[in-house]
């Protein structure tokens, strides 16, 4: 989806002033198209939750298509699971034991995967400030896995990522998805999520799967109880 100057204004709930001004400093990604500015959504939701800048959850909804309902953040959850007590003694180590952890199909190419995360945490670090990362926003993971999954990622002790405001990892989000479609949803979703006092104190105190689950279905039903209605 290409965004306009004033789709992300709308969407980030400022004035197109600000967006133009934004791109004079070099902050905020956009691509320049015959004298106008356009905007790559999923760059978009990086930036805006590195930065931890609120967006309108309405823009992201979108149809469903070819009988496949997108995936809720709960329920890709509990198919990429929670991990704890993950090692490794700095971000490369981290994201090596990641890949080995996370539940793949046998034909999934875990090396190709771990190249992937290191290209993209090469371009610029992942993590969004707070403790937290997501590895791989930018250019989604899509893989041939059955559902769209969220793995959840506790290190056994804090890593220093790069993050935006220096302060060392604790947790990560690996999002995997058959397709683009269900990866920016559900990337959409987590950035929401992490906006929800409930859901970060979950993550922040480490909780359990069942209270990190149940963290994540509040948060999906606030999103429907704001849904614009057809």
């Amino acid at each position: 989806m290409t965004l306009t100057v004033r789709d992300v204004a709308k969407l980030l709930s400022v004035s197109e002033k600000t967006i133009y001004r934004w791109i004079g400093q070099g902050s905020l990604p956009a691509y320049q198209i015959q004298d106008q500015y356009r905007f790559n959504r999923a760059e978009l939701l990086e930036w805006a939750t590195s930065r931890r800048i609120a967006i309108d959850p309405h823009i992201f909804a979108e149809p469903e298509s070819s009988g496949q309902p997108l995936p809720s953040l709960s329920d890709a959850l509990v198919n990429g699971g929670v991990y704890y007590r993950v090692v490794g003694e700095d971000k490369w180590g981290v994201l090596k034991n990641v890949v080995k952890l996370v539940n793949l199909p046998e034909e999934v190419d875990r090396e190709f995967l771990y190249k992937v995360l290191v290209a993209r945490e090469e371009l610029s670090s992942t993590g969004i400030g707070e403790g937290i990362a997501i590895p791989h926003v930018r250019n989604p993971v899509v893989l041939h896995v059955a559902k769209p999954m969220v793995s959840l990622f506790y290190l056994e002790k804090p890593v220093d990522f790069g993050a935006i405001d220096n302060q060392p990892v604790y947790a990560l989000f690996l999002l995997i998805s058959p397709t683009v479609r269900a990866h920016l949803h559900l990337i959409s979703r987590l950035a929401y999520a992490l906006r929800d006092p409930q859901f970060r104190e979950v993550i922040r105190r480490q909780g359990l799967r069942e209270e990190i689950n149940a963290a994540a279905k509040n948060v999906e039903e606030k999103l429907s109880s704001t849904a614009v209605k057809p």
